[in-house]
This record gives C-alpha cells, structure tokens and sequence, in this order.
C-alpha cells in the first residue's frame, strides 16, 4: 500500500450495496456497517468515492445510508457482474478519473467483487479488497475467492489497516476524526 503519494489515483469502489443483496447474504448488516466505516474513513481522507448498482431499475438502488456518507458521489447502473467489464464505467474511472488504485467493498464477493478485482488486476490497476467490507450468501465461497485474488496480486486486508496505512501519522489532520470513526464502528 505505501508509495510515495498514497492518495493519487486511488477510489473506494462501493459495488452493488442494494438492500435486496445486504438482506439475502450472510451478515448482511455487519457489512454494510463496514461499508459505512470505509466510506466515511474514505470521505475523511478525501479519497474519491463511487457506487455500483446490480440492474437498478429491477433490484433498487444502493443503501441510502451509504449514499448519505458519500453525497454526490457517481453511482453507475451496471447489467454486467464486473463493474470494469462495462464501458462506460471503466471509461469513467480508467479514463476519466485515471484511477490506479481501486479499493473495493461490498457485493458479492463471489460474483461482482472478485470479477471486478480480476478485471482491475488484468488492467494493471492495484486492488486491495476490504476483506471486513465484502460478504455473501456462503461465507466459505467468498473466503475461497479472497483467497485467489490474493494470489492473482491483489491486497486482501482489513479496511481498518488500509486506512490506517493511508493516515501514515497521528499527526495527520484526519487522524483524531479517524480514532472517532474506528471507535463508533468497532
């Protein structure tokens, strides 16, 4: 995680939080609260953050909670399991935002997360996945493909180890917020 400008170039993908998909996985309420945290820690930091949404118009879009924390962040309809497989939102975040760096949370880490993990990593981006802010119907699937993302290159990490790699220093402006945040989500 550590170069020399960790901020540029990263984004926190929230893929596919659609309360239809929190309530049908296991744990569902204990991801989206990690979901939460990432954001806010994500919106502290001023790391941009963006929303996938599984065929919206079918299955409703993301958690209001989640937008609440991310206010005015893009939110991208997809018909495709992999958020990059799409054109216009690999467009979006390749060419016009030039992300490098993707840190992903949310659903399905079977189906969605782990084909746009591996789309990412065939597109020579860094992925690191918030292993405590992915989750699916059969924890056992989800564990198994975190396991070979970690393999294909991919950072597999808690998201609060991720944040505190980007905080880098107590004396970062953030830092006190941040304590704050890790303590109301623990």
């Amino acid at each position: 995680m550590r170069h020399p400008h960790p901020l540029h170039g990263l984004l926190l993908l929230c893929i596919d939080m659609q309360p239809v998909f929190v309530n049908a996985i296991t744990n569902g309420a204990r991801v989206q609260r990690r979901c939460e945290f990432a954001i806010a820690a994500a919106h502290g930091l001023g790391v941009p953050v963006a929303f996938t949404e599984q065929v919206p118009q079918k299955l409703g879009g993301t958690a209001p909670e989640l937008l609440a924390l991310a206010f005015g962040a893009p939110v991208f309809g997809k018909n495709t399991f992999s958020a990059l497989a799409d054109d216009g939102i690999r467009d979006a975040l390749l060419r016009d935002r030039g992300v490098e760096h993707l840190v992903i949370c949310g659903l399905e880490m079977p189906v969605c997360v782990y084909q746009t993990a591996l789309d990412a990593r065939a597109a020579k981006l860094h992925v690191t996945i918030l292993s405590d802010a992915v989750g699916a119907r059969r924890p056992d699937d989800a564990d198994r493909c975190l396991d070979a993302l970690a393999h294909a290159g991919a950072h597999v990490l808690p998201s609060e180890t991720v944040f505190y790699s980007l905080l880098h220093d107590v004396r970062h402006p953030f830092f006190k917020a941040y304590t704050h945040l890790v303590k109301t989500h623990a």
